[in-house]
């Protein structure tokens, strides 16, 4: 009888255990759910409505995206259309990156130009004959581009000769031709009259020429200017003594004439550099920009 009722009891234990180790893989569902329909019945409703829900709420988001889509796409397309745009404008013809390289690359060329001219006129000992056109970059570029554009031409063939031949080169171009140069481009360019142009270039030139014979003199140890004074000085009582004056003139009566006769000779250097720098850019298409007197106009 015990022995029966130990064994009942082992198997039922047994099977209990059983019980427990299938409920481990598939959860069996509480108890209390069998006896409340109405909460059975609310959770099946929301399992079957909750794919019917997320279908909806899916293709709601994606009739969201799509409808935002072409809104931001074209948006981009109108961004990158404008950006076009303002990148062609800004390299236009008329535009401020082109005129600027524009303007720069012309300085560059007028400077290796004139540089390279005068250093070679200068070694073959012909400077005489094109000393005219080596100002003519400078005023060009200063009545193309603007004053400082001629200052940045003077400045740019004087760095190019000091490189190539020395300081002495760079010095004496600047003295006889790249300030006349620049003094008369920026006459041209603030459109002046050609009296106040005329004697503005012809004091700068002799103001040049006094420099360049200061400098002269230092670097062959003598000193010209008081030669010159001197050559002047004797010819001037030779003169006199040829007229029966037997007077002997000062020396402040000798710097007179030789600072008038110095004025004089730029002055139709300077004149002849006007005329010529007219008809040049007349040619050029360039008249408009131009002060000319009545009768040059008249001629031109």
């Amino acid at each position: 009888m015990y022995l029966l009722k130990i064994k009942i009891h082992h198997h039922h234990r047994c099977h209990h255990y059983q019980l427990c180790q299938n409920s481990q893989t598939t959860p069996i569902r509480p108890t209390h759910l069998l006896f409340h329909p109405s909460h059975k019945q609310k959770s099946n409703f929301s399992v079957s409505y909750t794919p019917l829900l997320y279908f909806f709420t899916k293709n709601a988001k994606a009739s969201a995206i799509h409808a935002e889509t072409p809104f931001f796409a074209n948006k981009k397309i109108e961004e990158e259309e404008e950006e076009s745009e303002e990148f062609e404008e800004y390299l236009a013809e008329d535009g401020e990156v082109y005129q600027k390289t524009l303007r720069l690359v012309e300085c560059a060329m007028f400077s290796a130009v004139s540089g390279l001219a005068f250093l070679l006129s200068n070694s073959l000992a012909i400077e005489k004959y094109f000393a005219c056109f080596f100002a003519l970059p400078i005023v060009l570029s200063s009545m193309r581009w603007g004053i400082a554009a001629g200052r940045k031409t003077m400045v740019a063939t004087a760095v190019l000769l000091f490189v190539l031949s020395g300081p002495v080169k760079a010095i004496t171009y600047l003295l006889l031709h790249g300030l006349l140069g620049f003094t008369m481009g920026t006459s041209w360019r603030s459109r002046a009259s050609w009296t106040a142009s005329v004697f503005l270039c012809s004091f700068v030139r002799a103001m040049g020429a006094v420099g360049y014979v200061l400098i002269s003199s230092f670097l062959i140890g003598e000193n010209i200017l008081a030669l010159i004074t001197i050559n002047i000085h004797a010819l001037v009582t030779y003169v006199l003594t040829s007229l029966g004056f037997n007077a002997i003139p000062s020396m402040n009566l000798i710097y007179f004439i030789f600072g008038f006769l110095l004025l004089l000779n730029c002055a139709f250097f300077v004149f002849l550099l006007h005329l010529l720098y007219a008809v040049f850019f007349t040619r050029l298409g360039m008249k408009d920009s131009l002060k000319l007197p009545k009768w040059l106009e008249a001629a031109i």
